[in-house]
């Protein structure tokens, strides 16, 4: 059995297009720039996402200088270059009902960009120098602005697997980008491999099972019009990927810890480790 890597991608802001790369660093909270920054209500400092605003989806971000500054480009805005402020003023900032502490804020400029963007009153925050928050699961791990976990494993198997079923109900197969994975593997395993690995080994990283990634409506947002789309994928996955563990949800990948730093890249062979026994 041979699995390699297919595809690299890391989210600069929470809820924004992805950026497709052929090689990153890893660090211990994932990809390197992944979910750095993030998207707040200015009233009170709860993170937006494509669950209530899929326009986030088309909103691009490009990093630029190592880190020191963006890009940000949309249909219905102007494009903005902003420089990063990794000591801006400190807000609070939460996400779903829970507080994560402080951020820091990134000033009017990308505040009105967003707001604009979303057509809602919007501000822009960064990880704090030295921002510590720890995920759940089998193996918890460090992440940034993440929803739980560090990085989001997904196979090519999975995918073929489940656009076999949708089409074979009339409807439309989905690109893996419904999925906002950050490591897409390949290879001549069976369909959702990625959920029995326990520990593996990607370019000179290695990573570690946390729990399998249950979805939301995020799976039914065209991630290039930034418009919801459903019922598919979820509907299909609703008839064989529900997970009575995780309350009933659906599932599609994998959430892994990092517990070893490295570098990865298109192409590299992955090593699986252990699996899991379950």
């Amino acid at each position: 059995m041979t699995i390699t890597v297919r595809e690299l991608v890391y989210y600069p802001v929470k809820g924004c297009a992805g950026t497709p790369v052929d090689s990153a660093q890893v660090l211990g909270t994932g990809l390197e720039h992944d979910r750095t920054f993030m998207v707040v209500n200015a009233d009170d400092g709860a993170f937006r996402s494509q669950r209530t605003h899929p326009v986030m989806a088309s909103l691009r971000v490009e990093v630029l200088d190592s880190g020191a500054s963006l890009s940000l480009t949309a249909e219905n805005v102007g494009p903005l270059r902003l420089d990063a402020d990794p000591d801006g003023p400190r807000r609070e900032v939460s996400m779903f009902d829970r507080p994560l502490g402080v951020a820091a804020d990134q000033g009017d400029k990308a505040a009105e960009w967003f707001s604009d963007a979303l057509g809602a009153k919007s501000r822009l925050v960064r990880v704090v120098p030295g921002f510590d928050r720890d995920g759940w699961g089998d193996t918890p791990g460090k992440l940034n602005f993440a929803d739980a976990h560090a990085v989001l494993v997904a196979s090519t198997a999975s995918l073929d697997d489940l656009n076999a079923r949708i089409t074979a109900r009339g409807a439309a197969p989905v690109p893996m980008n419904r999925f906002r994975a950050n490591i897409v593997l390949t290879g001549d395993d069976e369909p959702h491999f990625e959920d029995r690995v326990r520990r593996m080994l990607v370019g000179t990283v290695e990573l570690a099972h946390s729990v399998r990634a249950t979805r939301c409506a995020v799976p039914m947002v065209d991630q290039t019009t930034g418009r919801r789309v459903g019922p598919e994928p979820i509907r299909t996955l609703s008839t064989y990927r529900r997970e009575p563990e995780y309350g009933n949800r659906v599932s599609f990948g994998a959430k892994n810890a990092v517990v070893c730093e490295g570098a990865v890249k298109v192409g590299d062979v992955v090593e699986v480790v252990e699996w899991l026994s379950r």
